[in-house]
């Protein structure tokens, strides 16, 4: 996915004629925000496969029955989507929050045709609910609505909030090899933007992250900060980082899978590793525990381990692969990584 603006893509592209089709104002529309940035992905012929307009509009909506009483909000302008088996679905929605929680709105409206039924099935998945219509010369449209005051506790519809009371916080380690090929919005800045493919579990909100260690005592709910294990090319202390949290959904073991296929129909759409390596995992009998989390946010700056242990106070002896974090640790961390405040609720 690519920033760019409306003056870069190409409108006569095959991808939009299903947008002209139900807006017979488009092309006029699409002309007038040339100078505007919009979001995009393409194939690998050069085609697009997705295109994300976002505006932001204060005070209320009226164009829609019951109008949208006053609020600033993020529109999704134009949203269009050919995921191929990718979930690049929820990537786009992962943009969308990352793009209002940045923005300060209280929340996020789109505009959906009924029949388009796969992409109101994703954004109810998180959060939105139907609020209204919206009549026009081109149909009606539903009104779906993410109100940010709203939180339920649940932590798929009430993502991407954290919500931290009564749940316990850890560093996860992970290798340089996986990291960003898990956590794309976390790339570091000497790493080449060419490793985030459009994948499964590059475009999953949701990830699978396999390991032997012992992580007994994980549940779900945990707030697991992400720690990028060193490259090798300097010392741990200045090279190894904390990156991003994400909020573990569920914790399994071997034993609670019914056999092999089991595990790589679990597995495959979420995790880093090839259908070899999960087979690998699998034949290899050894312990195995996979963790289904939700990727929540990247930190703005990266806090290295040397700071861990000069200013957070963690150990300079112990191993960094899975331990927990006391509240105060937890707190000094998300300071240090300059994460949005409202994200971490209780």
């Amino acid at each position: 996915m690519i920033l760019t603006t409306f003056a870069e893509v190409d409108l006569s592209d095959p991808f939009f004629d299903s947008l002209k089709a139900a807006y017979k104002e488009f092309p006029v529309w699409f002309a007038s925000k040339a100078s505007e940035p919009v979001y995009v992905t393409f194939k690998e012929d050069g085609q697009l496969r997705g295109f994300l307009y976002l505006k932001v509009e204060h005070g209320i909506i009226d164009d829609v029955d019951p109008p949208l009483p006053a609020a600033d909000r993020m529109k999704v302008g134009t949203l269009k989507i050919v995921a191929h088996g990718t979930k690049l679905g929820e990537r786009y929605v992962k943009k969308i929050f990352d793009a209002a929680i940045k923005a300060g709105v209280d929340g996020v409206y789109v505009t959906v045709f009924e029949e388009h039924a796969g992409l109101i099935r994703l954004f109810k998945r998180y959060g939105f609910t139907q609020y209204a219509k919206k009549t026009s010369p081109n149909g009606t449209e539903l009104v779906f609505i993410r109100d940010f005051s709203v939180l339920t506790g649940k932590i798929r519809r009430d993502y991407p909030f954290i919500h931290q009371n009564g749940h316990k916080k850890y560093l996860l380690a992970i290798y340089p090899e996986w990291h960003t090929k898990l956590l794309p919005d976390s790339i570091l800045n000497n790493e080449s933007k060419d490793i985030v493919e459009d994948l499964s579990h590059t475009n999953t909100i949701h990830k699978v992250y396999i390991c032997s260690m012992n992580v007994g005592g994980l549940k779900r709910g945990d707030i697991l900060v992400m720690y990028r294990c060193s490259d090798g090319k300097g010392a741990a202390y200045f090279r190894s980082v904390v990156t991003s949290i994400c909020v573990v959904e569920e914790v399994r073991s071997r034993k609670d899978f019914r056999d092999k296929g089991d595990f790589l129909n679990y597995a495959r759409p979420h995790s880093v590793f090839s259908e070899d390596e999960l087979e690998a995992w699998w034949d290899s009998g050894k312990r195995m525990h996979v963790i289904r989390m939700t990727y929540n946010a990247a930190f703005e700056k990266r806090t290295t381990r040397g700071q861990l242990i000069d200013t957070v106070g963690l150990s300079s002896t112990r191993r960094y692969d899975f331990f927990e974090l006391s509240q105060t640790q937890f707190d000094h961390i998300l300071k240090l990584g300059k994460i949005n405040e409202s994200l971490v609720v209780d």
